[in-house]
């Protein structure tokens, strides 16, 4: 199968500066991804996206390819994933069976995940697939703050709703996205894995980096046992 692995890794981050290559217990975040993808023995290429000419050799050095710099126009805070997407396969002449982007602060995922992604996407013939979490708390009972700090129900009919009679909801993982070479991202037929909340996190802050490195090793430790 012809696979294709896009990572991208911009040098911009303003949350955590040089995010991409910031270490996370031992070596640069981004390596996770990288590794994934090449273990998985799903791609014929792991290819990192940049606009960052150390991360393109940091890149590199953990066996990625990184065939051409990310253009101008996608390496800003406005540019979308599926603009970088989009530019990438413009710069091959080459089609894929499926492409998988992963994100490269996505030390969490796993491969039995990615593996299942795959799967949903081959089977259930998606545009594209992602994983999800579920929402710790329902969000049927979220509330909002106003001006003068008052609380407000955003669905105030659920005000007295028990938390196990709300249908549960799900938010992006933020780890990984298969997807067709067609329709890729674009595509309204779109599946999801679920994983749990030790699978998955956040990491936009220095207290969200922390809890990463811990749930990290949480995971390490139980495939131990």
């Amino acid at each position: 199968m012809n696979n294709l692995a896009i990572i991208p890794a911009r040098g911009g981050s303003k949350r955590i500066p040089r995010k991409n290559l910031k270490h996370f217990l031992g070596k640069p975040i981004m390596a996770y991804s990288i590794e994934l993808a090449i273990q998985s023995n799903l791609f014929t290429e792991v290819m990192v996206s940049t606009d960052d000419v150390e991360i393109a050799s940091i890149a590199k050095e953990f066996g990625a390819s990184v065939p051409f710099l990310r253009s101008t126009k996608n390496s800003d805070d406005f540019s979308t994933l599926s603009e970088v997407i989009d530019e990438v396969l413009s710069k091959y002449t080459k089609d894929f069976d499926f492409i998988c982007c992963i994100l490269p602060t996505a030390p969490l995922a796993s491969l039995d995940v990615l593996n299942e992604g795959l799967s949903v996407l081959q089977k259930n013939q998606y545009d594209s697939v992602r994983p999800v979490v579920e929402y710790s708390y329902p969000i049927q009972r979220a509330i909002k703050i106003d001006a003068d700090n008052r609380m407000h129900f955003f669905f105030p009919e659920h005000y007295k709703s028990r938390s196990q009679d709300l249908e549960p909801s799900y938010h992006d993982a933020g780890q990984f996205y298969w997807m067709t070479s067609n329709e890729r991202l674009h595509g309204a037929k779109k599946g999801v894995v679920v994983v749990n909340g030790n699978q998955a996190q956040d990491i936009d802050t220095n207290e969200d980096w922390e809890l990463a490195e811990l749930k990290y090793k949480f995971n390490q430790q139980k495939q131990k046992q």
